[in-house]
């Protein structure tokens, strides 16, 4: 299989726990990685203080954490085609909606929030798997 296999990432152990399994499983497929991370605002903040300035913007930082992600992904596991990059929008929706326009042939989440009340107000993992394009792998990153 060659094509595309997605991935968010968000900070966290466990999506970091259900990204090193997406590059294990895209490289074995000889199929490129997407590392992606949702923003949900077009925001840019300027904050001084002091004599310092600085220039806050939810997209940049999200795209330096999706780079973040993919350069520890490349030594985790070498050889892997892996990119980075920030989508606008929540996690789930993010996801399936690049999924999409890439054409995807599977989306990675972990199971965070599938158990307990996270389950019955819906998940990341649970609306992806409902609304995904594609097939969709849910890695076990927590109990």
């Amino acid at each position: 299989m060659s094509g595309t296999v997605i991935v968010g990432v968000d900070g966290s152990e466990t999506a970091n726990k259900a990204a090193t399994r997406a590059a294990t499983v895209a490289a074995g497929l000889g199929a490129d990685l997407m590392v992606i991370t949702a923003h949900t605002k077009d925001n840019t903040e300027v904050v001084q203080i002091g004599s310092d300035t600085w220039i806050l913007d939810d997209a940049e930082q999200a795209q330096k954490l999706a780079e973040k992600s993919a350069v520890k992904l490349r030594e985790l596991v070498p050889g892997a085609t892996i990119t980075a990059s920030a989508v606008k929008g929540k996690p789930q929706d993010a996801l399936v909606e690049e999924a999409s326009r890439l054409g995807a042939q599977l989306i990675v989440v972990g199971n965070v929030g599938m158990k307990g009340l996270g389950r019955v107000l819906g998940s990341v993992a649970s609306s992806v798997a409902l609304n995904a394009p594609c097939d969709v792998y849910i890695v076990k990153t927590a109990s």
